[in-house]
């Protein structure tokens, strides 16, 4: 054991995202301060799990809050009944409902031999809206990330009473690949309980409709479209798009957060005029993240992955981004290394390390990932200390 010369205890953040298919925020959080408790037994750890709207944010925000958790049967992405939930925030002011789109129409519902984001559909994410409704919430914050789903919203709007259909009069089928066919909105039938409902989407700001970094071609791969799909996904979300402005008469291709949740960020702000916001200011209204940053020795992050999409809007990027300001400094620990992963020494991570020692199959780390987690964390601390006491030898 390395001893630690410091006159107070150390001072531990521990802010991860969820991973994937396998861990929640706080489940990560709990495998990381074991590793660190490995170490340092008596450091301070302050264990902040962090949502960004994906799996897990329902629940997170409804234990911060005091809230609590509904379970709701929905309309899964492809089309057969699935178990999600709502939350109903605590605490005072208007009641509000969180609903998470991962939990209606994520890519973990989607089994890999089934996944054609042409035909998913969000349907369920209306279904959870609606649900909220009935619990009385005036106020819903949509959680948007880890989506299955390239349907711009279509399927949510058509579960909440909007029509959507084709030149002929006729409703559009579910799935991503229809829109390309579109050609009127109609909310003549929609719950009239929405005109009265304040809506707020929590979405990462660099996703966008349309474009060469339109949602399609960025995540219609990852959700199992080949290059001929991509590009019927690319020419559907166009069309979606003209046909949103005609509706609403805005252009909303390339705004901020439209390609949220293939494209749910665009439907809903279009049709119900829900608010697209940069997701941590949304879900950070409710921890204090900056106050422990700003007196941590340091700063232990995580996600799934770790490449050149991490420094556009992912977890560690953002806790990097808040903790530089402090002069904090940042660990990352990831699933998997990917593709550009050296982009995030700029964004503000000071260093970055994979879970695995060797190599495993994918589903056997995903059963093991608490385990792989705090081995990992125990090995980036060993090596924290290791320089420390080279720098005081110094």
């Amino acid at each position: 054991m390395i001893a630690i010369s410091t006159a107070a205890p150390l001072r531990i953040v521990v802010a991860p995202s969820g991973f994937k298919e396998s861990l929640d925020a706080e489940s990560v959080a709990e495998a990381i301060a074991a590793g660190v408790r490995r170490v340092v037994p008596d450091a301070v750890i302050d264990s902040i799990p962090l949502v960004d709207g994906g799996e897990g944010s329902a629940r997170t925000l409804a234990r911060v809050t005091g809230g609590e958790m509904i379970p709701v049967t929905v309309t899964g992405p492809l089309g057969t009944p699935v178990d999600a939930h709502i939350a109903i925030l605590g605490g005072p002011g208007e009641r509000t409902g969180v609903v998470e789109m991962a939990a209606a129409a994520g890519l973990r519902l989607v089994p890999p031999a089934f996944r054609d984001p042409g035909r998913t559909t969000t349907r369920g994410v209306g279904e959870l809206i609606l649900a909220a409704l009935d619990h009385g919430c005036r106020r819903i914050l949509v959680g948007c990330g880890d989506s299955g789903t390239c349907d711009g919203g279509a399927g949510a709007l058509q579960a909440l009473g909007v029509e959507l259909t084709d030149v002929r009069g006729e409703s559009i089928r579910p799935g991503g690949a229809a829109l390309t066919g579109v050609h009127r909105i109609d909310i003549g039938r929609m719950d009239p309980r929405l005109a009265d409902t304040g809506m707020v989407l929590a979405c990462n700001p660099h996703n966008l409709l349309t474009g060469p970094a339109g949602v399609a071609r960025v995540f219609g791969p990852q959700k199992g479209a080949d290059a001929e799909q991509t590009a019927q996904l690319a020419a559907a979300m166009d069309r979606w798009a003209a046909v949103l402005a005609e509706h609403c008469g805005t252009e909303l291709g390339r705004v901020a957060g439209s390609g949220a949740s293939g494209g749910l960020g665009a439907g809903l702000a279009g049709v119900l005029g829900a608010r697209l916001r940069p997701r941590f200011e949304v879900m950070l209204d409710h921890v204090d993240l900056d106050a422990a940053l700003a007196t941590a020795d340091l700063i232990i992050t995580a996600e799934g992955a770790i490449d050149f999409q991490t420094p556009h809007g992912k977890v560690p990027s953002e806790v990097a981004r808040r903790a530089k300001p402090y002069g904090r400094p940042v660990i990352a620990l990831a699933g998997t290394i990917g593709r550009g992963a050296r982009d995030n020494y700029a964004a503000g991570i000071d260093a970055f390390a994979g879970i695995l020692a060797a190599p495993v199959e994918l589903s056997e780390a995903i059963a093991r990932a608490a385990e792989l987690i705090t081995d990992a964390t125990e090995r980036a601390l060993r090596l924290v200390l290791v320089g420390a006491a080279m720098g005081r030898a110094a």
